[in-house]
């Protein structure tokens, strides 16, 4: 069967365009140390995926809306997005994504209390 084609993640774009400069906010305040500038870019990584993987999930939900609003619905149709895991791998990618983006602000909050 056919897998529909999950949304663009252009939605999200704005929002994207401002990881960077929270990123370099949160640098301005961290002590200048090597291992701090790889958190950041860690960091500004693990943000990009994460709104990457959200609006691909997003684009699986639009997709379904919108093939249960056409006027032809059918069978296959209808079975075709249930057999769609690709979201399901994007919420697990999205669950790990979250994960490393827990540790790193854990790491960022320490060397901000520390210096």
């Amino acid at each position: 069967m056919a897998q529909p084609e999950l949304a663009s993640v252009t939605q999200l774009r704005p929002v994207v365009d401002s990881v960077r400069e929270s990123v370099q906010r949160l640098e301005a305040l961290l002590p200048q140390r090597e291992d701090t500038a790889v958190i950041l870019d860690f960091l500004e990584d693990d943000l990009r995926e994460g709104l990457d993987a959200i609006a691909e999930v997003e684009g699986h939900f639009t997709d379904i809306l919108d093939t249960l609003s056409t006027a032809k619905l059918t069978p296959v149709k209808v079975a075709e997005l249930a057999e769609d895991f690709r979201v399901l791998n994007r919420l697990e990618y999205l669950m790990v994504v979250v994960s490393q983006l827990r540790r790193r602000l854990s790491q960022a909050a320490g060397r901000l209390q520390h210096g």
